[in-house]
């Protein structure tokens, strides 16, 4: 099952690194955002419920969703490239183990213990 999820994962990432060149950005743009979604675990210096709380947020696929559906709808390729960026990183994330995180530590996710 632990293969079956990385390659769904590595399915969603590649789907949307073919959306993003569609986009009217050159093609080194994807390669040096994609950490960019990495920055919100700055919040993890305040605390451990703060850091998983941004992280979560520009970790999680449904919002990816919603900031490159409002792009579309209102025709701003930023933040159409900002939810693809967000989604494809996320993918990335998870083919790794990195998955959402829970309040009490950066090493438990959603896909278990980090280092496990």
């Amino acid at each position: 099952m632990k293969t079956a999820l990385k390659l769904e994962e590595l399915a969603q990432l590649t789907f949307i690194t073919l959306l993003f060149y569609k986009l009217n950005y050159s093609w080194w743009v994807f390669p040096a955002l994609i950490l960019l979604p990495d920055l919100s675990m700055i919040g993890y210096l305040l605390s451990p419920k703060i850091g998983a709380i941004g992280y979560n947020i520009f970790h999680h696929k449904a919002f990816a969703i919603l900031i490159y559906a409002i792009g579309y709808y209102f025709k701003m390729e930023v933040l159409e490239a900002s939810g693809l960026i967000i989604y494809a990183h996320s993918s990335m994330d998870r083919i790794f183990g990195y998955g959402l995180k829970y309040t009490d530590s950066f090493k438990h996710t959603h896909l278990g213990m980090l280092g496990n």
